[in-house]
């Protein structure tokens, strides 16, 4: 469906000046999904050189629900992972491949700016996403099986290359990869001898924490893990 986004950016205003605040406050927290993304009104050192900076108001608030939509789509819907753990010595790549499993557009009525703040070239803002029935449906399945948690941190240039070069893919490859070294971190908690790939299900837990490492985005997260299967290298 088409996203008129002169509405959203209105919306966006209403928001945060209007009586919608007050209506979030009667709202049960349990029915609402929360976190804060924080958006660089600056260029980042080594990337987005061909951008248009510092970034306008407008600008600044659509990045924040673009980048919010898509940690609340981790929550909710999470992705499926296929993960080749990979190992030198036998000339195995390590690969970890994931499927989203559903997604929230920026456009999305539930999504909504409840603070913002600029300071320091940079826009702080918390957002709210009220799930509909099915997705609270959705949350409700991370909570049963053999879900595991698990912390890691993962990283991702902070510009080039050129397939990968827009800012909210940056970050999102920077998240998977927090993804993968979290799968990893629980299959060498869990598994005595390494095994030779793993499948499953992973969901974001709450919004990533984002920072420059080295000259490379770095994002430290915690997940939900589901582990459905671990295939060991005697299989082969």
């Amino acid at each position: 469906m088409r996203v008129d986004n002169q509405k959203v950016i209105r919306k966006i205003w209403f928001c945060l000046f209007l009586p919608f605040l007050l209506n979030v406050a009667v709202v049960n927290a349990q029915d609402v999904l929360r976190g804060q993304v924080k958006i660089e009104l600056e260029p980042v050192y080594g990337g987005y050189v061909d951008e248009k900076y510092p970034l306008d108001t407008e600008t600044a608030y659509r990045r924040a629900l673009q980048e919010a939509a898509m940690f609340f789509s981790a929550q909710i819907y999470g992705w499926s992972f296929h993960y080749d753990i990979g190992e030198k010595a036998r000339n195995i790549k390590e690969e970890f491949e994931l499927e989203p499993l559903g997604e929230i557009r920026w456009g999305d009525p539930g999504l909504y700016v409840t603070h913002a703040a600029f300071e320091n070239h940079v826009l702080s803002a918390w957002m709210d996403y009220r799930p509909t029935d099915a997705q609270r449906r959705r949350l409700e399945m991370w909570k049963m099986g053999n879900i595991r948690t698990a912390q890691a941190t993962g990283y991702g240039p902070l510009g080039g290359p050129v397939e990968i070069s827009d800012w909210l893919t940056i970050k999102k490859k920077t998240l998977e990869d927090s993804a993968r070294a979290a799968v990893r971190a629980l299959l060498q908690g869990s598994e005595k001898n390494r095994p030779k790939e793993a499948t499953g299900l992973i969901s974001l837990q709450n919004f990533p924490n984002y920072y420059m490492d080295s000259g490379r985005w770095a994002a430290q997260a915690r997940f939900k893990v589901e582990i459905k299967e671990i295939v060991p290298f005697a299989a082969y």
